[in-house]
């Protein structure tokens, strides 16, 4: 494999968020395989009053990407012009835009186009064809971006069938969304993560993990966890991630269920430094998403070597193959949820966590490579 000139444009560290620690990863892996990257992310990404969290700035402490441009803002027609620029003078064997939210379609598409019209070529890589909570606009956004692409990479069944609908006959490749390590360190016995949590040793402890939307799930989970009242041995829930809205009907919810012994929250975005800590401390991964097609918060949970327990918009083949480290259940059903933990507690499920798929980065890397040798 000869080494490229790739161009990656997306979001990296100092933002925070499930695509730029992909975009992260996806150029570190690149790098060490030999190949030449151009990172070119945002001088802004969104307007304030646009932005649901609290902010879009990452607190962990991490190193800034060698040679990253932080040019482009969505609402700056120049700083546009200046990314083409800036990418034209390395020229390029192919340019890869993540791509998740129709928010990025008019400069995306924008500049798509322009650098097609230079003869360089472009790829899209797909993490969402259309965004969880989407509205009647979307579709002509999003159509006005992924048209000006030469070719697609997709990490999911499901959105290379959505994709196909949306623009048939385009050039399609599938790599599953490669496995997030926990960050490098001290990772601290199960013990020592409890005691920091303040949850004790012999408590089945369930993890939700990441930034909490209505298409996630929660209240499912939360109304599961009602349906276990009683049960023995008795499980607790740690929700840790940063509330996208308010809190309050979970909290409520919580409440009118006499579960505030047992349901642990935090409210924010954990810091990398944090992630082993949660990780360590739980005994089962659940993801009881009612949407969506994958989750980076279950790529760290492999990575972790956690058990998962999830809802089948996430079921992927390599997930369904491995029955025994992942049960899937119906979306929106506490009842299936609160079967499938119950199972696990009274032993009827005896998890394997060794037997989880794991992608790799430099594989989602020779994809690229490879899209760029079909598209030149």
């Amino acid at each position: 494999m000869l080494p490229m000139k790739i161009s990656i444009v997306g979001p990296v560290y100092p933002y925070r968020g499930g695509i730029a620690h992909h975009t992260t990863e996806l150029v570190k892996s690149a790098r060490k395989m030999g190949h030449s990257v151009q990172v070119v992310s945002f001088k802004r990404q969104y307007p304030e009053w646009l932005y649901p969290g609290k902010s879009d700035r990452d607190p962990s402490r991490n190193d800034i990407l060698s040679g990253s441009q932080f040019i482009l803002d969505p609402l700056n027609l120049f700083s546009w012009f200046k990314t083409i620029r800036e990418i034209k003078l390395i020229n390029p064997d192919v340019v890869v835009f993540q791509w998740w939210n129709p928010f990025w379609s008019p400069s995306f598409s924008f500049i798509a186009h322009q650098l097609r019209r230079e003869k360089i070529k472009v790829c899209f890589l797909v993490h969402n064809v259309m965004p969880h909570e989407s509205n009647p606009f979307d579709k002509v956004l999003i159509r006005m971006a992924l048209l000006n692409a030469d070719g697609f990479i997709v990490q999911s069944e499901r959105e290379h069938k959505r994709l196909e609908a949306l623009i048939p006959g385009s050039i399609i490749v599938d790599c599953p969304h490669p496995v997030y390590e926990l960050p490098e360190g001290r990772i601290p016995t199960k013990a020592d993560a409890r005691r920091q949590l303040g949850i004790p040793l012999d408590v089945p402890l369930l993890l939700f993990f990441g930034i909490v939307r209505p298409y996630k799930g929660l209240t499912c989970l939360i109304d599961a966890m009602g349906l276990l009242s009683g049960i023995n041995p008795q499980p607790e829930l740690m929700i840790a991630g940063e509330f996208w809205g308010s809190a309050s009907e979970y909290i409520d919810r919580i409440a009118n269920l006499n579960l505030d012994h047992q349901i642990h929250i935090e409210n924010r975005y954990i810091p990398d430094e944090e992630l082993s800590v949660y990780f360590s401390a739980a005994d089962l991964f659940v993801a009881p998403y009612v949407d969506g097609t994958q989750s980076g918060a279950v790529k760290l949970a492999i990575g972790a070597r956690l058990p998962l327990l999830i809802t089948s918009p996430l079921a992927s083949k390599e997930l369904l193959e491995c029955p025994s480290a992942v049960m899937i259940v119906p979306p929106g059903d506490p009842a299936s949820l609160a079967e499938g933990i119950q199972k696990w507690l009274q032993g009827e499920w005896i998890p394997d966590p060794a037997h989880l798929p794991k992608h790799e980065w430099d594989s989602m890397v020779q994809v690229i490579v490879s899209m760029g040798e079909k598209i030149l």
